[in-house]
This record gives structure tokens, sequence and C-alpha cells, in this order.
């Protein structure tokens, strides 16, 4: 398997380039050099690294859910007509699109700059890698 270059790692983690060399350099995480020289990271490891550096969401909703996909953010946009609403919300990097019933958004009190959480539970979450990896 291909190592990821420093640069990738860092875009991935939503971190510098700088912050990734550190903790290299603090023996956080190992590198390797590629055939070119250049350092790479090993993917598995960066994985575990990435999900022990993960905080859990913060629970602002004050209770338990089977839902593991919980994206903490603010309200970007809402366009509503009659029946029918479009939530845009920002959680991180990651634009967080609901369509729902323009009562719900009433209901809910969701308007631009109100923070909210995007819960997603779901038995079809589709994966997708770049091409030509195996």
């Amino acid at each position: 398997m291909s190592g990821i270059r420093i640069r990738e790692a860092a875009q991935l983690l939503g971190v510098s380039d700088d912050t990734v060399r550190r903790w290299i350099d603090n023996g956080n995480l190992s590198a390797n050099k590629d055939e070119s020289g250049r350092k790479v990271i090993d993917g598995a490891e960066l994985a575990g690294f990435a999900r022990s550096q993960s905080p859990a969401a913060p629970d602002l909703l004050g209770s338990d859910s089977s839902a593991r996909n919980r994206f903490v953010g603010i309200v970007t946009a809402v366009t509503s007509d009659k029946v029918m609403s479009q939530v845009e919300m920002q959680c991180g990097p990651f634009r967080v699109v609901s369509l729902m019933s323009t009562e719900a958004v009433r209901d809910l009190g969701l308007e631009p700059g109100k923070v909210a959480v995007a819960v997603v539970k779901s038995t079809t979450v589709i994966i997708e890698t770049p091409g030509g990896n195996p």
C-alpha cells in the first residue's frame, strides 16, 4: 500500500502541513520515504491517529441516540416554500443539506446563525474512492 503524503494527510485532517510535520517530529506519527524520497504516512496509521484525535461531537441535544453520525454546525441558509424547506449547515469543513417540512423549520427555529446538530441515521451511505485505487 502506498503512503499518504504530508500535504494530503494535512488536508484529510483539516490541519496545516506544518502541524503534520510537528506530529512526525514529536513521534506522534511515523513517516517513511517513498521511492522519490518524500515523507509519506501509512494510511492505516493515519486512520488510527485521526480517530484518536477526533473529539466526540458535543451533545447539544441532551438525549441518547442510536445515530452515530452527528455533525454540530451552524445553519447557513434556509430556503422555504409553503410545504418544504431546504436547510444548509456548515459543520466544520463540511456542508450538510437537509430537506424537511417548513413546519419543522418553524418549530425548530432554524435560521442562519442558529447552532444545530445534523444527525444522520441511514442504511445507505455511499462511499467513493479516487479513480485507479484497487
